[in-house]
């Protein structure tokens, strides 16, 4: 469970002066418009009155939530991302800004009816005390999207096979640093913790299936999301890609 003062010294890693992740997104725009695409596959024709998006740093995938909702809230633990959504944010006045952690939201039980939280869960090995509090406020009925760096893709099933090892079911560290967790996890677990919280999967997608520095040098970007969109939902069931995206239904 991550405590308060352990999302405290999350949100200090991201209030450091020589990080700026507005500016960490630079040369990843394949990654963004793959993350763009799942998120307008999964939501489809739906709408919402209130949308929260956990963790969303300077809004970068608050404005997609805008389309679908009549009012987006960014909640995010960071006052230096605040500040830099304050500017990116400028031309959205339906999207608000607040200071929160993701396990001490300041909404109403049953007050949203979308909850995103995306590019969060690698800081997170285990969810159980978020994904609480993402139910917590969702309305019956309502859907939580959900991403999950994704420890069972293709590259890492060959490198267990080769190891003859079996794919950890938990989460599996990546490099952490200090006090700050990156961890993959696996999509049945993730399945399972959701299903937990009362948040059931109705879909789920494959995402960023060509994120690799070899491919992106060789691939144009247009080509490469070509494939992307064909990609998502066909690799899905074998949870394919290094990011797996879901849709789960309170």
């Amino acid at each position: 469970m991550v405590t308060s003062a352990h999302a405290a010294r999350q949100s200090q890693y991201y209030d450091d002066a020589d990080f700026n992740y507005a500016t960490w997104w630079q040369g990843r725009e394949y990654e963004h418009e793959a993350e763009v695409m799942a998120i307008r596959r999964l939501l489809g024709d739906r709408k919402f009155a209130h949308a929260v998006d956990v963790g969303g740093g300077f809004g970068r995938l608050s404005v997609v939530l805008a389309e679908y909702s009549d009012r987006v809230t960014l909640v995010e633990p960071s006052l230096k991302q605040l500040e830099l959504a304050r500017t990116f944010l400028a031309r959205y006045p339906a999207i608000d800004r607040r200071q929160m952690t993701a396990t001490e939201m300041d909404f109403p039980d049953a007050s949203a009816d979308l909850v995103a939280m995306v590019r969060v869960m690698h800081h997170l090995p285990d969810p159980a005390a978020e994904f609480a509090e993402v139910s917590r406020i969702l309305r019956p009925g309502g859907y939580a999207l959900i991403e999950a760096a994704n420890a069972a893709h293709a590259v890492n099933r060959l490198r267990y096979m080769l190891k003859r090892e079996p794919i950890p079911v938990t989460a599996v560290d990546i490099g952490s640093s200090g006090e700050i967790p990156y961890v993959n996890h696996h999509p049945d677990t993730v399945a399972c913790q959701l299903d937990a919280a009362g948040l059931h999967i109705r879909s789920r997608l494959s995402v960023s299936n060509l994120r690799h520095s070899l491919v992106k040098k060789v691939l144009p970007e247009t080509v490469m999301l070509g494939v992307e969109r064909a990609a998502q939902q066909r690799l899905a069931r074998v949870g394919f890609g290094p990011s797996m995206f879901f849709l789960a239904q309170k």
